[in-house]
């Protein structure tokens, strides 16, 4: 796969085809014009070789119309971060094209989400952890969830459920942690979700993510201070107003 100018025409067309929700044709029209241009630095560099892409899989709850965004829990088994929550996705393999092969092709192993199945909308800025991965948010639209029939790769992922994303600009099923990293404060974010008896905790590196893609796609910020730490993106521009607005 090339994501060039042919793959934002393909994006643009195959969205537009299969966009039934008003609101996801709205996202889909809001972002088609920043869909990354080949030559970005940021998503198309020379491969690094610590360099990860998650997929930010978005789909409208049929009963509510809320937006909503897949997510799995780990497998126990696994050697690092076994057992939390995650975001579908992985590292770059050197056969991929891009951050969006990668992104998808993951999603695909992960969950057997079919590529076809998910309409690229935008890239949201890096992220940098402290044992020195970049990962790249991709986010896609599922139009036809009905279409997709999970099939979970139990090496690597034991459960796959879904989460609205106002969630995470919301203050409720919060809470949050201080932290310090080489003298830096910061906070880590955990928010809590029952499904099916199950209690799920998305937190750290993945809730950031899911932070700023809600602020993001539904174009407001969080109602809570923020406060990354520096190495995965630092302060934002709510905190900033936030900071200001409490100082008066």
């Amino acid at each position: 796969m090339t994501f060039g100018l042919a793959m934002k025409e393909r994006v643009v067309a195959e969205g537009n085809e299969r966009m039934g929700s008003q609101r996801l044709q709205t996202l889909l029209n809001h972002f088609q014009s920043s869909l990354p241009n080949p030559n970005n630095n940021n998503s198309f560099s020379s491969k690094p070789k610590k360099r990860a892409a998650v997929l930010i899989c978005l789909f409208e709850d049929p009963d509510d119309g809320n937006v909503r965004v897949f997510l799995t829990l780990r497998a126990s088994s696994l050697s690092t971060h076994s057992g939390e929550v995650a975001l579908p996705g992985g590292k770059r393999d050197e056969s991929d094209a891009d951050d969006v092969e990668t992104a998808l092709r993951e999603a695909k192993e992960e969950i057997g989400l079919d590529p076809s199945l998910v309409s690229v909308i935008t890239l949201l800025e890096p992220f940098h952890t402290k044992y020195g991965i970049t990962v790249i948010p991709v986010v896609g639209i599922l139009s036809n969830k009905d279409a997709f029939s999970p099939v979970l790769n139990p090496s690597e992922v034991e459960a796959v459920f879904d989460v609205p994303l106002e969630m995470f600009l919301k203050n409720e099923n919060r809470r949050a942690e201080e932290k310090d990293w080489k003298g830096e404060k910061y906070l880590v974010h955990y928010f809590n979700y029952e499904v099916e008896n199950k209690q799920y905790e998305i937190w750290a590196i993945t809730a950031a993510i899911l932070i700023r893609a809600a602020t993001v796609v539904l174009q407001r910020p969080p109602a809570f201070l923020e406060l990354r730490p520096k190495i995965w993106g630092g302060i934002t521009e709510s905190d900033m107003v936030m900071l200001q607005n409490s100082s008066r």
